[in-house]
């Protein structure tokens, strides 16, 4: 879909220099969006490598493993379903984890073994689990105390101080995930049997 929509795009802009009788346009708007594009790309190596490797210490240091230990007690009540044991416990909470510092990197292959480990524990396999539902809903609305990569592009663009928006951030970032708590504990309480919608 985003191909098409690109192309439609591109296209509209061709038929547009040629309905004005400058062609030309293309060939310098190609030419001046690569430059911009090489120009960005490069400012963005310095401060990508330098938070990704300080995520990357934080990570060999544990820190992942200290923040699990820490939302552990608040983790419980939201898998019911999964107990406090298994290992997929553990890999819900390092994907919380890495989430929280913008680890998307490690965060992912987290994610993706979490909801391997839940579908063990699944009672119907062709469909997910509430808690598979609800680990989705964490993992794409998550807090982010430390947004690595939007920090470096406001870097690269040369904002005075990328690092102003950590507040804003966290905000935001708490009030998505709110939002997305409050549908999947209204989509769990409530969910649709064969007579209609049934309160668990």
């Amino acid at each position: 879909m985003i191909n098409r929509i690109w192309l439609g795009f591109l296209s509209l802009g061709v038929v547009v220099a040629m309905a004005k009788g400058q062609p030309e346009m293309v060939t310098k708007a190609v030419t001046v969006g690569s430059e911009l594009a090489v120009q960005t790309a490069l400012g963005l190596v310095g401060t990508m490598t330098f938070w990704l490797g300080l995520m990357g210490i934080a990570e060999d240091a544990d820190l992942i493993v200290i923040l699990s230990a820490i939302i552990r007690p608040w983790v419980g009540w939201l898998f019911p379903d999964v107990p406090a044991e298994h290992p997929a416990m553990g890999s819900i909470l390092l994907n919380m984890g890495a989430n929280l510092l913008g680890l998307g990197n490690a965060a992912t292959p987290l994610g993706l073994k979490a909801m391997a480990q839940l579908q063990e524990l699944n009672p119907y396999p062709d469909r997910a689990s509430d808690s598979m539902c609800t680990l989705l809903a964490i993992n794409t609305s998550s807090i982010t105390l430390i947004p690595t990569m939007v920090i470096a592009v406001r870097a690269a663009a040369g904002s005075l101080n990328p690092t102003e928006i950590l507040g804003t951030t966290l905000i935001a970032t708490g009030c998505s995930t709110t939002a997305a708590l409050l549908a999947d504990a209204y989509y769990r309480c409530f969910h649709k049997s064969v007579g209609g919608w049934k309160k668990c």
